[in-house]
């Protein structure tokens, strides 16, 4: 016998992964998703004319310090080594990202060393007037100087968010890395790679559970919440109550896919970091798989702009005004019973997929103790705000 039946709204990684956790403790599990396909945003799809694995809304590099969820995710797939080397073009040249040593010789012409580079930065390009950087701008300013600020994080930042530097808060930024060696990974994390596969195989075996089942092309109205001992939602927290509030803001992107015979960029990510050039990158999927050979390629422009209804939510804005009205869902969330709000989505907070995954997995067994100690189940288990 079961414990109850539940469902996962979303057949993402949240979903998956909660289910797939309590199906092996003996729930039953309905994985519902309007989409056609799983995996949600890190679906993978292999091009039938070139070969391609293609990464169908834009790449996910998978990244982690977290040894548990690098285990997890082995578990289901092999993931072999990868690096993000992501190049940008400025001037009229090509530089390696993050901001590297190279980066600082190659823009300034010099040949300086580590100790060089970190004083030349410190005291003849940042701006040490400010003291307490309160914007985008301000921080970059504040660490890089103006030179470097206008060549590679200006235009691009301005694209992406669709406004000004000045008006983005300086959190950002420091999201951003500077380096003062020639080490031109862009992640620093112990974990990192890609699944032999892609995504979509892996979230298909987390799935594979006789007390699962996935209904596809399936549109979940919050009336059919009774029929289930509890929810889990990872779609948008403002769809749950029907927007009553408002819409919470996000960008979107828009992708023009184009294939080329032989390589187009000889690279996975090129950005675009001045603003008269309308995307903010190309990405060359072949270049993912670095362990594959194709002789054609599939590629992707990327353009980012304001979401509009039926548009596919990416980046949460969360500015002011959406603090505000995410305050108030949150509020009104809280005072719901029968539902747990889970994943990038369900939070309005921007995520990796480790921490998807991390999170989905304390959600999971979350929920577990507080139905063993017949508690109230949460409607949050990471609180958004």
């Amino acid at each position: 016998m079961t414990k109850g039946h539940l469902l996962m709204v979303g057949a993402g990684l949240s979903g998956a992964v909660i289910g797939r956790h309590l199906a092996e403790e003996g729930y039953r599990i309905t994985v519902v998703d309007a989409r056609d396909h799983i995996a949600g945003n890190c679906h993978t799809v292999r091009d039938a004319d070139t070969g391609v694995m293609v990464h169908v809304y834009g790449p996910h590099i998978f990244h982690t310090d977290d040894a548990e969820v690098w285990d997890y995710v082995n578990r289901f797939e092999t993931f072999l080594p990868y690096k993000n080397r992501v190049k940008t073009t400025s001037g009229g040249a090509v530089y390696s990202l993050p901001v590297n040593l190279h980066t600082i010789n190659q823009f300034f012409g010099r040949t300086m060393r580590p100790d060089e580079a970190r004083a030349f930065i410190t005291e003849e390009q940042a701006d040490t007037s400010i003291e307490d950087p309160q914007t985008f701008e301000e921080q970059a300013m504040r660490f890089v100087g103006k030179d470097l600020y206008e060549a590679f994080f200006k235009g691009y930042t301005t694209k992406q968010w669709g406004c000004h530097p000045s008006e983005l808060p300086a959190s950002i930024l420091k999201r951003l890395p500077v380096r003062f060696n020639y080490d031109d990974n862009y992640f620093f994390h112990r974990f990192q790679g890609m699944p032999e596969n892609g995504y979509t195989a892996m979230v298909e075996r987390i799935l594979d559970h006789p007390g699962i089942e996935v209904k596809l092309s399936t549109t979940f109205s919050r009336d059919q919440a009774g029929d289930y001992d509890h929810v889990f939602y990872s779609g948008p927290l403002d769809g749950w109550f029907d927007f009553e509030l408002g819409r919470l803001g996000y960008r979107t992107l828009d992708f023009e896919r184009f294939t080329y015979d032989g390589d187009y960029q000889g690279c996975a990510v090129m950005n675009y970091g001045e603003e008269a050039v309308p995307y903010t990158r190309i990405t060359e999927h072949k270049h993912f798989a670095p362990w594959e050979s194709h002789d054609g390629s599939v590629c992707y422009r990327e353009f980012s702009r304001a979401a509009e209804p039926g548009d596919i939510p990416y980046y949460p804005i969360r500015q002011v005004e959406e603090k505000a009205m995410l305050s108030d869902y949150v509020a009104l969330a809280e005072a719901t019973s029968g539902v747990s709000f889970v994943g990038r989505l369900g939070t309005y907070r921007y995520l990796d997929m480790d921490v998807t995954i991390r999170e989905a997995l304390d959600a999971a067994r979350g929920f577990l103790a507080k139905v063993g100690a017949g508690e109230k189940v949460p409607a949050f288990f990471t609180a958004p705000l």
